[in-house]
Parts: C-alpha cells; sequence; structure tokens
C-alpha cells in the first residue's frame, strides 16, 4: 500500500475548501491503483478526541492514477470554530482493510469580512 502522506491544511471559516492529493506505490514510485477502494476523512480537536469538528466530503477522482480530494462546503466551514485541527484520510479495500494514506494539521481561520 502506500505509506502515510504528510499534509497540513489551511482553512477559512465560511469559504468553501478542496484538496487533492496523489498516492503513490511505496515499493514502485508510481501511480497507486484504488480502484474498487472507498475513501473517508475527519477532522478532530486532536486524535483522541470523541467529537467530529468537519466530515470531508471524500472521493476518488482518478481510481488508475491515485487521485483522491476532499472537501467542505463553506456552510460546514462557517460552523467549524477557529483553531487548530487534527485529519486524516483513510481508504478500504474491497477486502476491508483500512489504511491511513494522508494526515496532518488543519489551521482553521475565520475571516474578517461578513
Amino acid at each position: 500500500m502506500a505509506a502515510v502522506y504528510v499534509s497540513n491544511l489551511v482553512i477559512n471559516t465560511g469559504s468553501t475548501f478542496q484538496q487533492q492529493f496523489e498516492l503513490e506505490n511505496v515499493s514502485s514510485n508510481s501511480a497507486l491503483d484504488i480502484s474498487g477502494f472507498t475513501i473517508s476523512s475527519q477532522m478532530r480537536k486532536h486524535a483522541g478526541s470523541t467529537g467530529i469538528a468537519g466530515t470531508f466530503t471524500a472521493s476518488i477522482a482518478d481510481a488508475n492514477t491515485g487521485k483522491i480530494q476532499i472537501g467542505l462546503t463553506s456552510t460546514t466551514t462557517a460552523s467549524i470554530k477557529p483553531g487548530r485541527y487534527v485529519y486524516d484520510v483513510v481508504v478500504s479495500d474491497s477486502a476491508g482493510e483500512v489504511t491511513r494514506v494522508v494526515e496532518g494539521s488543519v489551521l482553521v481561520r475565520q475571516g474578517v469580512t461578513r
């Protein structure tokens, strides 16, 4: 499978957010084929937190080239309290094996103009 990729994000409250990632096969350094996989992603205050700060819409943009994307609507980002959070992205194969492929911190910033 792929190694865990670390990517820190900045999200502005009240704005639409979208981020795309390209997963690679660790042993061959080529695109990871994720055909038949499902994807999910959440953001929390810290890894052990029971409360979910946000659930990203997560999708596979191109399964053959390992492209995935996560996003939040402007309505969702408007409801998130500014501050620091952590997130990850996990993929599940058809056999039910779950693998974390992306993780990092999230800085949620509040805008001034309303």
